[in-house]
């Protein structure tokens, strides 16, 4: 939201002009106002699943049973009562219906005014209803879920025709442990009038419920911590104690990181592994973590000493981008954050490199933005080392890369807004491009 001058918000008639356009594949008028691009992407992305506007699927519930099981796994209960007592004020007349659902958009909980929350039920928006793009169009929900951003659907951006009478707008909420999403809140009122206060208060909202998912995990951390002292003190050698995400609970003999980055899928099989800043440890399963020894002094940079090797890419999971590399040092792997992601792509497609000008352009549509971009490349060098090369920025020739996409071209880090990525999902979805692939690649 923009401080002070606001340009107006277009029209609800000004939206509907729009999509009747974009339904029936006609270029837009001159006086038609631009339709955003995330809701443009989406529009697409049901157009080619085949979604009809006019007549919404019925909706997916899952059972009481499976409903609470999704609660708690989730973790978010213990952040309802401040989001309740924030939201809803005794006495407080504002029009709006408070969802929370989980990674996957599907509804966990809801509150609001009773009459308005009788009319979402209306529309299937209740507690236990699949809320995703696929099942239900074009929604704040569901458009969070999949992008993992703050997403805003105001009246004819929704997909289905049913749904123009509400205006939502649905912020992630991120696992502090994780960085990962841990669910959407989102916030619904009717389509009349100005709502751009929902963006504010969903936002706030969603900070508000990460604060209590981290006090949380402070509070688990210093639980591990007490385990895990007298248990180190019973070592020799250098040991240190990880939560299930990685974060330190304790260490002796070395001077532990923060976080250590754990494989996509926790250690399996053997309990020798090859573990980033430490090296070759022992890894024994904790009740509430991993128990890690160092076998010896390692190289504490494992991409630096891995040689010619392969580089892999791994985007199918649209919610954890991964990067695995695997050279004559062993194997590891990092979640890139999603600028990287954007980076690690473009310089996955184009090997001959590119100019910090040409990476500004694709990623911003502003070849000026060069100081930003030098920065992400700075920050990213850090996990690539000689891999990442620069004058143009490149990766490594020694290298063989794979980029792992997706099933669907349009669920190709649909996070991203960039020029670059959106032209690259068209080009996928037509056939147009093939995502790099290598000799050897591992496929999980």
């Amino acid at each position: 939201m923009q401080h002070g001058t606001r340009s107006p918000r277009p029209s609800a008639r000004a939206h509907a002009r729009a999509y009747g356009r974009t339904m029936a594949g006609e270029r837009p008028a001159p006086d038609d106002h631009p339709v955003r691009p995330e809701i443009e992407d989406s529009w697409a992305r049901l157009r080619r699943l085949g979604m009809d506007p006019e007549r919404p699927r019925e909706s997916h519930r899952v059972a009481p049973a499976e409903l609470e099981e999704l609660r708690r796994s989730t973790g978010l209960a213990a952040v309802l009562p401040v989001l309740r007592s924030t939201l809803f004020v005794p006495g407080d007349s504002t029009p709006l219906v408070l969802a929370v659902s989980d990674p996957k958009a599907r509804v966990l909980w809801m509150d609001g005014e009773q009459r308005l929350r009788r009319a979402v039920d209306a529309i299937g928006l209740e507690q236990g209803a699949l809320w995703s793009e696929d099942e239900v169009g074009t929604n704040a929900i569901g458009l969070a879920a999949r992008t993992a951003r703050p997403a805003q659907v105001h009246s004819a951006e929704h997909y289905l025709r049913s749904h123009r009478h509400w205006s939502c707008f649905g912020a992630p909420i991120r696992d502090p442990r994780t960085g990962r999403p841990a669910g959407v809140v989102d916030l619904s009122g009717p389509a009349v009038g100005d709502h751009h206060y929902l963006r504010q208060l969903a936002l706030t909202a969603a900070r508000l419920a990460e604060t209590e998912l981290r006090a949380a995990h402070l509070e688990a951390l210093h639980h591990l911590r007490t385990v895990a002292v007298p248990l180190l003190a019973r070592f020799g050698g250098p040991a240190l104690v990880v939560d299930p995400a990685g974060w330190t609970a304790a260490a002796v003999g070395l001077p532990a990181p923060p976080r250590l980055a754990l494989p996509a899928e926790n250690w399996e099989g053997s309990s020798v592994h090859w573990v980033p800043t430490l090296g070759e440890c022992t890894v024994e399963p904790l009740a509430d973590g991993w128990l890690i020894r160092p076998s010896a002094p390692q190289p504490a940079d494992p991409a630096a000493h891995s040689g010619p090797g392969l580089v892999e890419l791994d985007l199918r999971r649209t919610d954890r981008p991964e990067l695995r590399v695997s050279g004559s040092a062993g194997c590891w792997s990092h979640t890139p954050s999603p600028r990287h992601t954007e980076l690690l792509l473009m310089l996955g497609l184009h090997r001959d490199g590119l100019s910090a000008a040409e990476l500004a352009e694709a990623l911003f549509a502003d070849p000026g933005r060069t100081v930003t971009v030098r920065a992400e490349l700075s920050r990213l060098r850090r996990h690539l080392g000689p891999l990442l090369e620069a004058r143009p920025y490149r990766l490594s020739a020694c290298a063989q890369v794979t980029v792992h996409g997706p099933d669907d071209p349009y669920d190709l880090l649909p996070g991203s807004a960039s020029p670059a990525v959106r032209a690259l999902r068209a080009d996928l979805a037509h056939g147009v491009l093939r995502l790099p692939t290598a000799p050897g690649a591992a496929r999980p």
